[in-house]
């Protein structure tokens, strides 16, 4: 019966979901807001080709597990690896299920804070061992009569180390932020 569930992603919950050591329900709820000042962010945005947003939504909310993250997934691995090197969670967590997000799921080394289809909005906190918080939107909007693909990485850096950390990530950011906005939107089932 348990493997029945498994294969019908029924499961009511498993050790994938625990939250870290670090974290606890009040500390996810003040993180809840994405913090606007004394933030690094960096932002990108495209044009959702017209009767595709279905399709990018879809294709937002199954971000990570097996699918990947759309672009430079061997980058994220590497990170995952680090991750797990000092003591983290790494990418070992995957997700419940393929095609759902709920808030409070772990995904990969990230915790679900925001999944909301009508609204267009999935926000992600960083489970992984950084020098500050991290915050990875996805939100979908009408801009001047398009749909537009917002993908936003926001990090809060925590003194020195996490500014330096910051700045030698940025060059890979770029790559990977920007090819993850590109495929997330020319995904194709």
């Amino acid at each position: 019966m348990a493997f029945q569930k498994i294969e019908q992603n029924m499961v009511v919950s498993s050790w994938k979901d625990s939250f870290i050591s670090s974290l606890d329900r009040r500390t996810l709820e003040e993180n809840m807001e994405v913090p606007q000042y004394g933030c690094f962010k960096d932002e990108k945005s495209r044009i959702i080709p017209e009767g595709a947003t279905g399709n990018v939504l879809e294709n937002i909310w199954a971000i990570g597990g097996a699918r990947g993250w759309y672009y430079g997934d061997f980058l994220w691995k590497v990170r995952g690896y680090m991750d797990k090197m000092v003591g983290g969670v790494g990418l070992r967590r995957g997700r419940t299920h393929a095609h759902e997000l709920y808030a409070g799921d772990a995904l990969d080394f990230w915790r679900v804070l925001v999944a909301d289809k009508e609204k267009k909005r999935l926000l992600l906190y960083a489970e992984m061992k950084l020098p500050g918080d991290a915050w990875l939107e996805f939100t979908i909007v009408k801009q001047e009569g398009n749909q537009v693909l917002k993908q936003t990485a926001t990090f809060r850096p925590d003194g020195i180390w996490g500014r330096l950390y910051w700045y030698a990530v940025l060059p890979l950011h770029y790559f990977v932020f920007n090819g993850m906005v590109k495929n997330v939107i020319n995904y194709n089932n």
